[in-house]
């Protein structure tokens, strides 16, 4: 007898050996219709594939990642065949699923592929697909794969296979393709009903420039057209809250050459909005009890290697700094917890001084490759909302969970609603990049996914996640447009004090080392700025908009009144200005709609006359003629819907 145990924990048993898809009839034949992937103890698999021993079974959908991952790079094995088909000649290297698609590097020789030749792609794959040709894996012995790739000269295949053990070679068969493949595809082509190549890009082999530069072909993939049309307009919507659009047009932030790639400039407009969004947080963390503390930009080269940071990062990032005495070296700051962990060792602490909690807005370097920078996303330099928790073992429980507190207070300030928790944990098979004791890892490991349960968090265990010093809690939100993001981190941490010897007195007056945590609500100003501008399109809580109301006269005559009306409005604490330009009140008003400004007071005779004013809401809402006073509850029982009052 075969046991094979699903998810939910039930146990079928067999006869004789039987495939993935047998199992997924055997549930039932609607559901089997619907399974294009599955993974057997851990290890993906085919549907085809062939169960012989007892084991753990999941069979995914198109609704699962890991469907979704089969079915693209299944598709990327299409585009490579009808690639073949189109450019005779071609070399092909390898064509992986990625977040929404997939691509496939190819070397052209002196063919090219423009946008124009996308629509005769597409079309050759739908042809391909259309004949419903099963995927079909074998085992090929490296000699025999070696000597294919060689007599096609393709010296991409052959280094791959080089680097590969007999025995563990296979191929993908699928029509009159053949592919050099580890597996995990969707059972024939025929799923596949519509495709969209994205764009084509140069692509080095391997990532190394000194490599020869290859074409790589982005595309796309659904199981139905209507799905492929939904994901076009949602990528339109996301051109239009593009966060370097619309930082640009708000006069947030820019950019220079010369200042250097990868270090935004912020205007009047943004550094105002990171301000109030730094007061907003160091609001709430006074009332948590936070200190807040100034590190320098820069540190000494060893103070990183105690950290262990210079071993994990220091070549791949910005070089030493030297200066005129010998053998002094320092480093841009990488990380504010080294120094944050210098300023506890400064004085001497008993158990009844912690948790002491230091709090800082730090701006930190990193070197990205220029490749890799996106407008302010990705970024070489960037400030996070740093702070350190420094615990006794009884107050880690506490304590963790009343950051957990404070990172959802930031999100419902702000509007992101939908989120999910990951616990980010070590790999065990990779030992190698983790510093610090088993036992301490474990400790911290359980204490993460203890508070999560606690909190009622809804969340998973991911491997392999965690940070080369401690595991951590990581909140992934979804945008507006459905698209996930890390946002905001916590992290506990024994390794740190065990490398900087950081000590306090225990009530039985010996000395013991705290535990440490680290947490970023924000992450970094840069990246989360860049998120809520593309998850709001610029239409920001109106509480952190830079400009609140903007105050319109019908003509000259009025400005009097305009200018009573806008002082009686930054009485109360509303952000407001006035445009008393020489242009149309059409222009005016489609101009306030495009900066976003929330409110646009309108005033004239009538509003004069009777000491009111016309208000009318951004995106064309008209609320009419009411008081100024009323006005202003208007505006104070908005803010007070989002911004709630942390409790600490």
């Amino acid at each position: 007898m075969i046991k094979i145990t699903l998810p939910d924990g039930s146990v079928r048993e067999y006869n004789s050996s039987l495939t993935a898809m047998d199992v997924a009839k055997d549930i039932s034949e609607g559901f089997a219709r619907n399974v294009i992937s599955a993974k057997f103890n851990g290890t993906t698999i085919e549907t085809s594939t062939e169960l012989t021993t007892d084991g753990d079974l999941v069979l995914f959908t198109w609704k699962d990642d890991e469907g979704k991952a089969a079915f693209r790079h299944s598709t990327s094995h299409v585009l490579a065949q009808a690639l073949e088909e189109l450019y005779p000649g071609v070399k092909l290297s390898i064509g992986p699923a990625i977040d929404n698609g997939f691509y496939y590097d190819i070397d052209l020789g002196d063919q090219t592929i423009s946008e124009k030749d996308f629509k005769k792609i597409e079309d050759k794959m739908l042809e391909i697909a259309r004949g419903k040709h099963d995927f079909k894996m074998r085992s090929v012995s490296k000699a025999d794969a070696l000597a294919k790739y060689k007599e096609e000269d393709n010296e991409y295949k052959v280094e791959l296979i080089e680097n590969l053990e007999d025995g563990t070679i296979t191929f993908c068969d699928h029509d009159t393709f053949t592919d050099l493949c580890r597996g995990g595809h969707i059972p024939n082509t025929g799923i596949i009903k519509a495709v969209k190549i994205m764009s084509v890009a140069g692509a080095y082999w391997r990532g190394d420039e000194n490599n020869k530069q290859l074409t790589r072909v982005y595309g796309t993939s659904f199981p139905k057209q209507k799905e492929l049309k939904e994901y076009l307009e949602l990528l339109e919507e996301a051109k239009k809250r593009d966060h370097r659009k619309l930082g640009k047009e708000l006069g947030f932030f820019t950019f220079s050459q010369r200042v250097g790639q990868g270090l935004p400039l912020w205007l009047p407009k943004g550094a105002a909005l990171r301000e109030r969004l730094e007061q907003f947080l160091k609001k709430a963390q006074k009332k948590a009890g936070y200190e807040m503390v100034v590190t320098p930009h820069i540190g000494q080269k060893e103070l990183y290697v105690t950290s262990g940071h210079y071993a994990k990062y220091g070549e791949d990032s910005f070089q030493p700094i030297n200066t005129p005495a010998d053998g002094e070296e320092f480093l841009l700051k990488p990380m504010n917890c080294p120094h944050h962990c210098e300023i506890y060792k400064s004085g001497p602490w008993s158990y009844r001084d912690l948790p002491i909690r230091y709090a800082e807005f730090g701006t930190v370097y990193r070197y990205e490759q220029s490749g890799e920078l996106h407008g302010l996303t990705r970024v070489r330099g960037f400030t996070q909302d740093d702070a350190h928790i420094f615990c006794t073992p009884d107050q880690l429980d506490e304590e963790f969970k009343k950051v957990i507190d404070l990172v959802l207070y930031v999100f419902g300030s702000l509007g992101f609603q939908n989120f999910t928790a990951q616990v980010s944990v070590r790999d065990l098979d990779k030992p190698e990049k983790y510093i610090g004791d088993v036992i301490n890892w474990e400790k911290a490991e359980n204490a993460i996914i203890s508070a999560a349960k606690d909190k009622g968090l809804d969340y998973v265990v991911e491997s392999g996640e965690a940070a080369f010093y401690g595991p951590k809690l990581d909140f992934m939100v979804k945008d507006a447009l459905g698209r996930s993001w890390q946002l905001g981190t916590i992290q506990v941490d024994y390794n740190l004090p065990e490398r900087f010897d950081l000590e306090y007195k225990g009530s039985d007056n010996e000395m013991h080392r705290p535990i440490m945590i680290h947490r970023a609500p924000f992450g970094s100003m840069e990246r989360f700025i860049a998120i809520l501008l593309e998850h709001t399109a610029g239409n920001f809580p109106l509480w952190l908009m830079p400009e609140q109301v903007i105050v319109l006269s019908i003509s000259e005559k009025y400005e009097k009144y305009a200018e009573k009306v806008l002082n009686l409005l930054e009485n109360n604490e509303i952000r407001a200005l006035a445009d008393h330009r020489n242009e149309t009140m059409g222009k005016k008003i489609r101009e306030a709609e495009m900066k976003k400004i929330p409110y646009i007071v309108i005033v004239g005779e009538q509003e004069e006359k009777n000491n009111t004013i016309s208000v009318r809401k951004h995106g064309g809402e008209d609320i009419g003629a009411i008081s100024i006073e009323k006005f202003t509850e208007i505006i104070t029982e908005e803010i007070n819907k989002t911004l709630l009052p942390f409790n600490g």
